[in-house]
């Protein structure tokens, strides 16, 4: 029983949190006189002695003490004596608990939305070294129209600041305290928990002490954010996985993302966005486990709470681990442009313009426009050239309305630069989004 009972090896991880809400706790009962100013300084400075103790020695795991809460009540009883049996009054575990793991996965959001920033300004960095380099586009993993790789690069930074304002939603969603709830009812002692909130800087309290107590809404919303930023995340790492491949050949990853092989001595594997795209499903699955327990609980307390906290730790670190891996795949990267280029000039990727100029200056219906193309591919293929290198008299023998000015739009580099509806490929279009992404004035 003391083994499945207890919390504290996973736990063990709130203590600032705990001493934060504590010293809060206690600061309002010395203030409201449910305890004595003398009491109330006398636990305040021995909070900071266990906090201190913590911070150089870990937080030890005695399976007796069950949880963090009783393990600083019990070394902070050591320090000071019986008066620290006053700390716990007017409060329950079942407050503390979600006060603290409220806290910490706060501050969890804003490590994350700190290293969000630094993947975004990597993107942004390597987007803009490569606002006109041309690569292939792909639907279906074909080669589909020629794209440039800065623009690539800033698909990414839009799902990254996407994911950013899912956290930043979740932190404003959860910012409220439930300490002063007590174990579910509520307290009957004087306490104001407007001061508590504040001290800990939420906006507000919770305003129902039932839901207070039982509610890991916060926690799921993390989760989520989390589950959503990983795929992302796994998106890209697959990316760099296809294009550090020999067949595709578009990116040379540096020593410090990359590892050898046991038996291969040529071998640069991508082994970190490897992980990064595993790590994606164990966070998903964290999200998954926390929603399950909650599903069939009544209010308000149950102990099948107390397994809320090991898969909102695990998501925490397997996402930290991914975006740094990223953020470093990113910044080190040699992207190969004059492979992708070629890649883009040998896949008849021009083909899209070659029918939009036979709509837009021949006049013709684009399903026309769509056959006539497809004719001219063909020839391409069967003469084993590019659509370019066709000559005008192919052209005219396929369809008379073709004329000299077809050359303008058939090359990789016309064609991303004649891309210029909002949020095209066009190289100018790339800069201003990238300025705009900056907040800098396009």
């Amino acid at each position: 029983m003391r083994e499945i009972n207890a919390s504290i090896p996973f736990d063990k991880r709130l203590w600032k949190q705990d001493i934060a809400g504590s010293k809060a706790h206690v600061a309002m009962l010395g203030k409201q006189g449910i305890v004595s100013a003398e009491d109330a300084a006398t636990i305040a400075a021995g909070l900071d002695r266990v906090a201190e103790d913590y911070a150089a020695n870990g937080v030890s795991e005695d399976l007796t003490l069950e949880d963090i809460h009783m393990q600083t009540e019990a070394k902070l009883s050591q320090l000071i004596g019986p008066v620290a049996g006053r700390l716990h009054t007017a409060r329950s575990r079942n407050d503390q608990v979600a006060t603290d793991f409220r806290l910490w996965v706060r501050d969890a959001i804003d490590e994350t939305l700190a290293a969000l920033g630094a993947l975004r300004g990597a993107l942004l960095t390597r987007a803009e070294e490569h606002a006109d380099s041309v690569m292939p586009g792909f639907t279906h993993l074909q080669s589909a129209q020629p794209v440039t790789l800065g623009h690539h690069l800033m698909a990414y930074h839009e799902m990254i600041v996407r994911d950013a304002s899912r956290f930043v939603a979740a932190r404003a969603r959860m910012n409220q305290c439930p300490l002063g709830s007590a174990a579910l009812a509520g307290t009957g002692f004087p306490v104001d928990r407007h001061m508590t909130a504040q001290a800990l800087g939420f906006d507000e309290p919770t305003r129902n002490s039932l839901d207070a107590v039982s509610d890991r809404d916060f926690a799921i919303d993390y989760l989520q954010a989390a589950t959503n930023c990983s795929l992302h995340l796994s998106r890209l790492a697959e990316e760099f996985v296809l294009w550090a491949s020999q067949p595709f050949g578009f990116v040379a990853l540096s020593d410090q993302w990359s590892t050898g092989s046991s038996i291969m001595p040529q071998k640069r594997n991508p082994d970190a966005a490897e992980l990064v795209r595993g790590h994606a499903g164990r966070i998903m699955g964290c999200m998954t486990s926390l929603m399950v327990t909650m599903k069939g609980l009544p209010l308000a307390y149950s102990k099948d709470m107390q397994d809320d906290k090991p898969p909102v730790f695990e998501a925490h670190d397997l996402l930290a681990l991914s975006i740094a891996a990223m953020t470093g795949m990113v910044e080190s990267a040699t992207f190969r442009t004059e492979r992708m280029r070629a890649v883009a000039e040998a896949g008849f990727s021009t083909a899209t313009d070659l029918a939009d100029w036979l709509v837009r200056v021949g006049g013709i219906p684009f399903r026309e426009a769509h056959h006539i193309t497809g004719r001219a591919v063909k020839l391409a293929e069967e003469k084993g050239v590019m659509l370019h290198q066709l000559g005008l008299d192919e052209l005219t023998g396929i369809d008379g309305r073709i004329d000299e000015r077809i050359y303008d739009v058939l090359s990789v580099d016309a064609s991303v630069a004649s891309r210029v509806s909002f949020g095209g490929t066009a190289p100018a279009n790339v800069r201003a989004a990238i300025a705009t992404a900056r907040g800098l004035r396009a």
